[in-house]
C-alpha cells in the first residue's frame, strides 16, 4: 500500500461532525445565550454558502500533497516571519497600524507602583505577579516554568479556588461548578509587592521523574510539584485547589473569537453518543462585559467568552491594575488583605481607571491582531507522512484543523478567513497525569481545553525555555504527547507504538504548524 494512501475511513466522529456543522450552518443561530455573540456583528450564512464551507471543512483523502490554503494558517491575516519575533507582527491584512502600535506600547509597559509622578503608568499591585504583560508572554509567545528550586517563577502562576454554590446567574447551565477566590489569597498567588506591602508567598517547583517506554527508546518525563513557601497571610483554606499556570501563547487569538459559535457547539459530545471515546464539553461562563452567558474560548479552561475580558483579567490579576470590567484598585487583594486595600493606588486622577477603557481597547486590538506565521515546510515527504499519522491517531478529534470565520463586515481583517488553529476549544478529560483538582465554570478538574496548535513549532524558537502544556512541564512536543491520559488515551498509546520512522514524522509535521 503506499505511503500516502487513506488507511481507513474517517472515524464516524468526524463524519458526524461535519454533517451537523453542515446544518448548523445552514440554519440561524439557536437563541441559547450560549451561542449569543454580542461582541460581533456577523452576517447570516445561507445554505449554498454553508455547503461551500462544509465541502472546505472536510477532512482530507490524499496525504500525497498539502491540502489547499494549508500554506496560510489565518487566511490573509498569515505573516511571513519565522524568527525570535515570529509571533509579534501584525496580522498581514490589519490597516490599523498605528493603534496596534500603540497597545503594544501597552503591553510592554513597565507599571509602577503608586503614589508615581508617572501619573498615566502608576497603579501597580499592590501584590503582583510582573511589571508588564510582556514579562511573562515572553516575544507574545508562551513562558514557561521553573527548571526546579530557586529559579525564578516569572510567566508562572498558582490560581487558587475554594467550592462554592452557583449564583442565580449560572444556576441554569448544567453541569456548573461555582468556585470562589481562596478566602486569603484570593484568585492568584502574587509573589511580587509594591514598597511598604508583603508579597503572598514564593513560588517552588521540583520534578519527580516518570519514565515512559517506547519502541526503541526510554522518554524521561517531568511531574512537577508545586510548593507555596512562606505565606506571609496565614494558611491557605484546607478546601483549595491549586492550579499551575504558564503564560499562554497570544497569536490568532481575533480569529479564534471570530469563529462562529455554532461551528464551535456543533463538534460537543458530551454523552459521548458516537462511542468513540471522545466527549468535548462547551464551557458557559459569565460575560462581565455583556451580563449573560457566553460560550467560553480563551484560557487552558476556556474560562474566559473574549479577549478584551482576557485582556482585563490578567490586567487584574497579573499586576493588579484596575480597568471598567475589573474596577478594584487593589486588584485580586482580598477583603483579609487589608493593607493591601487601604495602599495608595492609581486611580484618583483623570484616568478613573489604571488602564482606562482607551487603554483596554488598545491593548485588546494588539493582542487580537498578533499574526499567525506561515506553515513551513509543508510539501515536505515527511511532514505529508507526519499529518496522516496525525489523522491515523486520531487527533484531529479533538485537534480539530480548519474553521471558516464569520463574515464581520465592520472587521475586515477577521471576516470571512479559512483558519488552521488545530483545536476544537472544548473541554476534554485528559486524565489523571494532568488534573489538577480545579473546576473553572464548567470545566472539571480533570478537563482542559484543546490547546491550539497553530504556532506550535515555532514556540521554542521564539522563546528556548518555553514549555508546553498548561504548566509548561513537557520540554518537548513528544513529552506533551506522552502525557495525554483521559479521552486522549487512545491517541496517546497509538503514538508511543510509532516506529522511530513515524514518530520523527509526527513531530516534523508538528514542528511544521
Amino acid at each position: 500500500m503506499p505511503r500516502f494512501a487513506w488507511i481507513s475511513p474517517p472515524s464516524p466522529r468526524v463524519v458526524s461532525q461535519y454533517l451537523t456543522v453542515f446544518l448548523v450552518l445552514a440554519s440561524p443561530l439557536s437563541a441559547n445565550p450560549a451561542l449569543d455573540e454580542p461582541h460581533l456583528s456577523p452576517l447570516p450564512r445561507g445554505a449554498t454558502e454553508s455547503a461551500r464551507i462544509a465541502a472546505v471543512l472536510a477532512p482530507p483523502s490524499d496525504f500525497t500533497q498539502p491540502e489547499p490554503f494549508e500554506d496560510h494558517p489565518a487566511g490573509t491575516a498569515t505573516v511571513r516571519y519565522s524568527g525570535e519575533k515570529a509571533f509579534s507582527h501584525p496580522s498581514a491584512n490589519l490597516d490599523d497600524r498605528l493603534d496596534f502600535e500603540l497597545g503594544r506600547a501597552l503591553f510592554e509597559k513597565l507599571w509602577v507602583a503608586s503614589p508615581s509622578s508617572t501619573r498615566a503608568s502608576d497603579g501597580l499591585g499592590p501584590l503582583y505577579n510582573t511589571r508588564s504583560c510582556h514579562s511573562c508572554h515572553i516575544n507574545d509567545g508562551r513562558g514557561h516554568a521553573p527548571d526546579g528550586p530557586g529559579d525564578s517563577a516569572l510567566s508562572f502562576t498558582v490560581k487558587l479556588a475554594v467550592p462554592a454554590a452557583a449564583d442565580a446567574r449560572m444556576a441554569e447551565i448544567e453541569d456548573y461548578l461555582a468556585t470562589l477566590p481562596e478566602p486569603t489569597y484570593g484568585r492568584q498567588v502574587q509573589d511580587f509587592a509594591a514598597p511598604g506591602q508583603v508579597a503572598e508567598a514564593r513560588v517552588s517547583v521540583d520534578y519527580e521523574p516518570v519514565t515512559v517506554d517506547l519502541p526503541d527508546t526510554t522518554v524521561t518525563l517531568r511531574a512537577p510539584r508545586v510548593t507555596l513557601e512562606n505565606l506571609a497571610y496565614g494558611p491557605l483554606d484546607p478546601a483549595v485547589t491549586i492550579s499551575p499556570r504558564v503564560a499562554p501563547p497570544l497569536l490568532g487569538l481575533g480569529l479564534i473569537e471570530a469563529i462562529p459559535a455554532a461551528d464551535i457547539l456543533a463538534g460537543a459530545d458530551p454523552e459521548d453518543a458516537d462511542g468513540d471515546g471522545i466527549s468535548g464539553r462547551a464551557n458557559i461562563v459569565w460575560s462581565l462585559e455583556y451580563d449573560q452567558p457566553m460560550l467560553g474560548r480563551f484560557g487552558y479552561k476556556a474560562g474566559l467568552p473574549t479577549v478584551r475580558q482576557q485582556a482585563a483579567a490578567a490586567f487584574h490579576t497579573d499586576l493588579g491594575i484596575s480597568t471598567p470590567i475589573f474596577p478594584e484598585g487593589w486588584g485580586d487583594c482580598s477583603a483579609a488583605q487589608t493593607d493591601c486595600r487601604a495602599a495608595p493606588h492609581g486611580d484618583g486622577d483623570a484616568r478613573v481607571f489604571e488602564a482606562d477603557a482607551t487603554a483596554l481597547d488598545l491593548t485588546t486590538l494588539y493582542s487580537a491582531n498578533l499574526g499567525v506565521p506561515a506553515r513551513r515546510g509543508l510539501d515536505d515527504p515527511q511532514v505529508l507522512q507526519g499529518k496522516e499519522i496525525f489523522h491515523q491517531a486520531g487527533c484531529p478529534a479533538c485537534h480539530r484543523p480548519k474553521y471558516v470565520t464569520h463574515r464581520l463586515p465592520d472587521q475586515p481583517e477577521r471576516s470571512f478567513q479559512l483558519i488552521w488553529p488545530y483545536s476544537d476549544f472544548l473541554l476534554h478529560d485528559m486524565g489523571d497525569g494532568l488534573a489538577d483538582g480545579q473546576p473553572e465554570a464548567r470545566a472539571s478538574g480533570r478537563e482542559w481545553r484543546t490547546a491550539p496548535l497553530w504556532g506550535v513549532g515555532l514556540a521554542q524558537r521564539v522563546s528556548d525555555r518555553a514549555g508546553f502544556l498548561h504548566d509548561g512541564r513537557a520540554r518537548s512536543l513528544l513529552e506533551a504527547i506522552l502525557w495525554h491520559g483521559g479521552e486522549a488515551q487512545a491517541a496517546q498509546s497509538h503514538v508511543r507504538a510509532l516506529t522511530a520512522e513515524d514518530r520523527a514524522a509526527l513531530i516534523k509535521f508538528l514542528e511544521s504548524l
